[in-house]
C-alpha cells in the first residue's frame, strides 16, 4: 500500500545523519560553509586560520599606510621628552582634510632634499607667515613679536639657540627645531640649504601623539601652552 511506501520514505528522511556528513547535517547553509572552507583550504594551506592571519596583515598594512604608524627615535635631538629608542605613534590623518600643523606640534617629516635622505622628528616653531627671531634680550625665541617660554620642554641646560637667526617662514612651509638644541640639526642649520631650512607641508608624514614604547615611557604628547599665546602673523607684525 501507499501507506507503507510513505512510512518508509518518512523513515529515510528522518534518519539521523552520520557524524561529519556535511550534506545532511546542517542543510544548505552548512553545505555552503563546508564548500567555502574546502575552497579556502585548497588555495591556502591552513584554511581559515591562514585566511584570518592574511586579513589581519592586510588590515595592519592599511592602518600603517593611511592611519597611524610607529616610528623609532634614532637620536637625542628631541630629549628630554623623546629619548633614543623610544617609539612614537604618528597620526597620519592629523593634517588631512584641511588641517595643518600648529606651533608646538611634534611632527615626523621626510627630509629628502631639505635636511637629508631620511625621516626626521622635530617641533614646529613657526608656520607660514610667522617671523621667528632668536634671540631677545632674555635669550628667548620670539614668534611674531611674542617671546616663547620653552622651559617646559627644552633640554635642561640648553639655550634656545646658540645660532642667531631672523626668518620669515614662507607660506606652505614650517620652521622646525629639536628640543635638545645642542644636539639637533634643524631649520637653523639649513638656512642656506635648498628650501632655506623650511619644510613644505607636503613632506609632513604626521603628528607624533603618543610614546608607546618602552612601557615605562608611555605618555601622550601635548602641545605646549606657551605657543597658544603667540599671535597670528598679521596681528604680530611678522614683517616688523
Amino acid at each position: 500500500m501507499d501507506t507503507e511506501a510513505q512510512s518508509t520514505e518518512r523513515d529515510r528522511s528522518s534518519r539521523p545523519s552520520a557524524p561529519g556528513d556535511p550534506s545532511d547535517a546542517a542543510g544548505p547553509e552548512g553545505r555552503s560553509r563546508f564548500a567555502l572552507h574546502h575552497r579556502i583550504s585548497a588555495v591556502l594551506p591552513g584554511g581559515l586560520i591562514s585566511l584570518t592571519l592574511l586579513l589581519g596583515l592586510v588590515l595592519l598594512l592599511l592602518l600603517n599606510t593611511f592611519v597611524v604608524q610607529p616610528f623609532q627615535i634614532p637620536s637625542g635631538s628631541m630629549e628630554q621628552g623623546l629619548r633614543i629608542g623610544d617609539r612614537v605613534l604618528v597620526d597620519k590623518l592629523a593634517y588631512r582634510f584641511g588641517a595643518e600643523p600648529r606651533r608646538g606640534d611634534v611632527v615626523v617629516f621626510d627630509g629628502t632634499g631639505y635636511f637629508g635622505d631620511a625621516d626626521y622628528i622635530k617641533r614646529v616653531v613657526g608656520v607660514g607667515g610667522d617671523r621667528v627671531v632668536c634671540c631677545d634680550e632674555d635669550g628667548r625665541i620670539k614668534v611674531n613679536g611674542r617671546a616663547v617660554d620653552e622651559s617646559t620642554f627644552l633640554f635642561p641646560g640648553d639655550s634656545p639657540s646658540s645660532v642667531p637667526f631672523d626668518v620669515v617662514v614662507p607660506a606652505g612651509t614650517l620652521f622646525l627645531l629639536g628640543d635638545h638644541r645642542g644636539d639637533s640639526s634643524d631649520s637653523r642649520d639649513h638656512l642656506g640649504s635648498p628650501g632655506g631650512g623650511m619644510i613644505p607641508l607636503g613632506a609632513v608624514v604626521g603628528r607624533a601623539d603618543w610614546i608607546i614604547w618602552p612601557r615605562t615611557h608611555w605618555t601622550r604628547l601635548h602641545r605646549p601652552a606657551a605657543y597658544a599665546r603667540v599671535p597670528g602673523a598679521a596681528a604680530g607684525g611678522a614683517h616688523g
